[in-house]
């Protein structure tokens, strides 16, 4: 929930604001979903884990990692999703794509 973002936004010293998806739905609206088979639900409620509390409702739903690069006209310039979330862009890798886009911009 909100809380968990604003802990580990202080807890890290970010000077920028961490979006919080309530339910889902931003992530949902772009095709980014993972649901929980039922048989995963009831082992992970069993180990006493509390996803819908993250979750801000009752969904045993998680957003799939992505991130996008989007130009200062509302284009999407870069999109990458993984539903393996080990598998993740080097940040260096997006900042190149960032610094690229600023180039194209001139």
């Amino acid at each position: 929930m909100v809380e968990h973002n604003q802990a580990l936004a202080e807890e890290r010293h970010l000077t920028f604001e961490v979006f919080f998806d309530e339910g889902n739905r931003v992530a949902a609206a772009f095709g980014l979903i993972f649901a929980y088979p039922d048989y995963l639900v009831q082992t992970y409620q069993e180990m006493g884990t509390l996803l819908p509390a993250y979750n801000g409702d009752e969904s045993w739903v998680l957003p799939i990692p992505a991130r996008f690069i989007v130009d200062t006209d509302g284009l999407i310039y870069w999109s990458e999703a993984n539903a393996d979330y080990t598998i993740r862009p080097e940040p260096a890798e997006t900042v190149a794509l960032v610094q690229q886009l600023v180039e194209t911009k001139k």
